[in-house]
């Protein structure tokens, strides 16, 4: 009983916060402009493909092979990557993560970290464990920085401020560091580019998300347009690498194939701007880079997910945020309502498989269903079809709302009873209807209303 209360308290909150954020004009008109944005590079970078089609079923066959195969190909990447000189450590969940990176920075009596964008980092809640810690954490991707300075989350999964136009970041910089309220793009981009300099010399570790894990070679693959991943990298004398388990690709030949995907899923560029590939810590003949690189291979539910035969596709995702971009509901609702590190279409399926059906199984039923994610998506996964496999989880596992069960339960007796819907007049059906189905269907929903003839009715006066 307290399982359900708190499940159905999840719902209560995510439509409570659905509702406020859909009727908030100055947020869809942020959200729809910048996607729109977006959607005017997509096509452009979309031309680049003879054949995109093609590209995207390769890609996904690789991804999907790699996911049958994790363990072989996670054992490849260890083997490769520690005879590099790097170090592996194995993580079943996010408090094992934090331990091991608290423990590592400690050894190193370090205070400042610098952080690339990483969504895995966010997962764990790295920052907080470090603010906790008194260890600084500085993000330095500019949407990142933004919204650390905000003290808020990021809002999209490629770009974390995309829900806040040039005039808030302009007052956010003006609160924060005395920028003139009158601040161009241009002046406040130099303005963080020279701090954050003066951070990445100071720092004494970088800390790192992954978009590639080479199997066959043991190296770690990063994409970026700022070059700050590069920085956070390379200069501080440590390097920490937090990944998911399935980033996993099987070889550096298949680099050609992944990146232009991801850069043209993402942002509509043919290519990001700075692309590095890391093997391990700096060697003899080198002259630069960190002594000591440790990459932290994060469990975190991804397993449970591995379980699901129908649903273990969804961990082929290589984080595009196409899919975000495509929904429906992430266009009307935006990020923060999810209150989940992964959102939209993606993350309404692996939220509630790495999280709990029982919780979070609502953000699977917060789709319309309409397919565009699947359309989208590089690496070819069936987004609406695993959301479906996730709702008929949900309901066999009794994970619904007790009004939810006993309608469905209702309807399917009635549907198995023509008689029944046949019986009394159509004035007597609509208002069971009204009185009844309606208020189920939602208040900002419009159901049609019955028509004057059942189709069984009609169907037997044609036979007539």
């Amino acid at each position: 009983m307290e399982e359900r209360i708190k499940m159905e308290n999840y719902a209560k909150q995510f439509n409570k916060r659905a509702e406020k954020v859909s009727f908030d004009k100055e947020h869809r008109h942020k959200i729809l402009h910048n996607i729109e944005k977006y959607n005017v590079a997509f096509r452009k970078g979309r031309e680049f493909y003879s054949d995109l089609e093609l590209a995207k079923k390769r890609a996904g066959y690789y991804k999907y092979k790699v996911i049958n195969d994790l363990g072989e190909y996670l054992i490849d990447f260890e083997a490769h990557f520690t005879a590099h000189g790097g170090k592996v450590i194995w993580a079943l969940n996010a408090n094992d993560a934090l331990n091991h990176i608290l423990e590592i920075l400690k050894k190193r009596r370090a205070t400042t970290v610098v952080k690339s964008k990483s969504m895995t980092t966010e997962e764990i809640g790295l920052n907080e464990v470090l603010e906790k810690n008194r260890i600084k954490a500085v993000e330095t991707d500019l949407g990142e920085f933004i919204v650390q300075q905000a003290g808020e989350k990021p809002y999209h999964i490629v770009t974390p401020a995309m829900h806040k136009s040039k005039e808030d970041i302009v007052r956010l910089m003006n609160d924060k560091f005395e920028l003139p309220p009158d601040s161009t793009p241009e002046e406040i981009t130099l303005f963080v580019r020279g701090y954050l300099r003066e951070q990445f010399l100071q720092a004494d570790a970088g800390i790192s998300g992954a978009n590639f894990l080479i199997a066959d070679l043991g190296a770690i693959a990063l994409t970026e347009n700022e070059g700050n991943a590069l920085l956070s990298t390379s200069i501080p004398s440590l390097h920490i690498v937090v990944a998911g388990i399935e980033k996993i690709i099987p070889r550096m030949d298949d680099l050609d194939l992944f990146w232009p995907l991801l850069a043209t899923h993402g942002t509509g560029q043919t290519m990001t701007v700075y692309n590095s590939i890391i093997f391990g810590p700096r060697q003899e003949n080198e002259n630069d880079g960190p002594t000591e690189v440790i990459v932290i291979l994060l469990d975190n539910g991804r397993t449970r997910v591995l379980e699901k035969n129908r649903q273990r596709i969804a961990l082929c995702c290589i984080r595009c945020g196409a899919c975000l971009n495509a929904c429906p509901v992430y266009k009307n609702i935006g990020g923060y309502v999810y209150d989940t590190t992964y959102t939209g279409p993606i993350g309404a399926v692996i939220t509630p498989l790495m999280r709990g059906l029982e919780e979070y199984n609502h953000l699977s039923f917060a789709s319309s269903l309409c397919g565009e994610c699947t359309d989208v998506c590089p690496v070819k996964i069936p987004l609406h079809e695993l959301l479906l496999f996730n709702r008929y989880e949900a309901v066999k596992k009794g994970h619904v709302e007790s009004w939810w069960r006993y309608a469905m339960r209702m309807s399917r007796w009635l549907f198995l009873h023509r008689r029944l819907m046949d019986t009394g007049s159509p004035r007597l059906r609509q208002f069971l209807v009204d009185k009844f189905i309606v208020p189920l269907w939602g208040p900002r929903r419009i159901l049609p209303k019955l028509a004057p003839k059942s189709f069984s009715k009609q169907w037997t006066d044609n036979l007539e």
